[in-house]
């Protein structure tokens, strides 16, 4: 059985914090980005617990939609630039897997207990934004209501199977939502006065 979540556009990544204090955030490909989100390494510091180990995805809100834009120049920024950009442009930082907990190791674990423990994190600790739980279901209509969110800027659905352990390498599905128009497009060559070939067709344009 398969668990759908929602696919946002944003910047995956990785948050940890780890005792005495330290905080990193760092891409799929290992890039630490803690320096250009200031706010959601203070978030994680006060509002998780030592030892705990997150995966998701960075996005940026702006006139209630994603702006994987605004996202970009966020992460060329540093020191007071970077806190600037956090005041005009927050982030927020999306869970969708918990890996690792205290002194255990959750990687091993099937998904469908990975994510129980992702929930009780967030409902035992209270967590709140810009830390934010990623809506999932395994229920096919809800799952189908949510590719109605294109308007905010919303992809598609990613699925896990629930009996599956986590993967460093992308192991889910993931279903693109494609918006297209049915246009009829016109080609004339020569002047409009003496055209020599006019040529009409219908496409789907994205």
């Amino acid at each position: 059985m398969r668990h759908a979540s929602v696919w946002r556009s944003g910047y995956r990544a990785q948050l940890a914090v780890y005792r005495g204090g330290r905080v990193l955030l760092r891409s799929r490909q290992g890039t630490d980005m803690t320096g250009s989100f200031p706010e959601i390494r203070s978030t994680a510091l006060a509002q998780l617990p030592a030892d705990t180990g997150l995966d998701g995805e960075l996005v940026v809100w702006e006139a209630g939609r994603l702006a994987f834009e605004r996202l970009q120049q966020r992460l060329a920024r540093r020191g007071k630039g970077a806190s600037q950009a956090a005041g005009q442009w927050p982030a927020h930082y999306v869970a969708f897997d918990l890996l690792h907990q205290g002194e255990s190791d959750l990687t091993g674990w099937p998904y469908r207990q990975r994510r129980a423990a992702l929930e009780a994190l967030f409902a035992e600790r209270g967590l709140a934004g810009p830390l934010t739980l990623c809506p999932s279901t395994t229920d096919p209509a809800v799952a189908e209501q949510w590719l109605q969110w294109t308007a905010a800027g919303l992809e598609g659905l990613c699925f896990k199977r629930l009996d599956e352990p986590y993967r460093p390498v992308r192991s889910w599905r993931k279903y693109k939502i494609r918006v297209t128009t049915q246009a009829i497009v016109g080609a004339v060559t020569g002047s409009l006065a003496a055209a020599r070939t006019v040529q009409l067709y219908r496409s789907d344009v994205l």
